[in-house]
């Protein structure tokens, strides 16, 4: 299970996108650079060459590391509604003396985004409401300092 990655329907298409993008497209580029690089002769003093050697190595590492991900993906299916927190939940809470409510999704460590409101399990907030129920208040340890977030639904 060390492998799993969790992924909802969307950021698994975003995965295949990405993969299909370096493979069909920015392979056969770097390719072309090196040809031409290559053309040009005497490597050892071309920048063209080193740049785009170093460019196919970034390329074909996120390539590798794009299909571990598809082969170790479990798919997040959004919740409707949960009498607990989990992975794929979306959760409303109220931090502890402030009036504003805000809504997190829970999702897998490699779909994160915070300032989308998708928050990892992993992460001090995720990992504090997971398995906890509307009403519960529940303390977050950050960083930052601790806080106390109610939770007010889940969806």
């Amino acid at each position: 299970m060390d492998n799993v990655i969790y992924l909802t329907a969307e950021g698994i298409e975003k995965v295949k996108t990405e993969l299909e993008y370096l493979i069909t497209k920015k392979r056969p580029e770097i390719a072309q650079r090196l040809r031409s690089a290559i053309e040009m002769g005497d490597l050892s003093e071309n920048a063209d060459y080193s740049s785009a050697k170093e460019d196919q190595a970034f390329m074909e590492g996120r390539i590798l590391e794009l299909e571990h991900i598809l082969k170790n993906v479990v798919v997040i299916e959004e919740k409707s509604s949960g009498d607990q927190v989990e992975i794929g939940s979306e959760v409303v809470v109220r931090e502890e003396g402030y009036d504003d409510e805000e809504t997190f999704f829970i999702v897998g460590s490699k779909e994160a985004d915070p300032d989308q409101g998708k928050i990892s399990y992993e992460s001090p907030i995720g990992k504090a409401l997971i398995k906890h129920r509307v009403g519960e208040i529940v303390r977050v340890v950050t960083p930052a300092g601790d806080t106390n977030f109610k939770i007010i639904k889940i969806k």
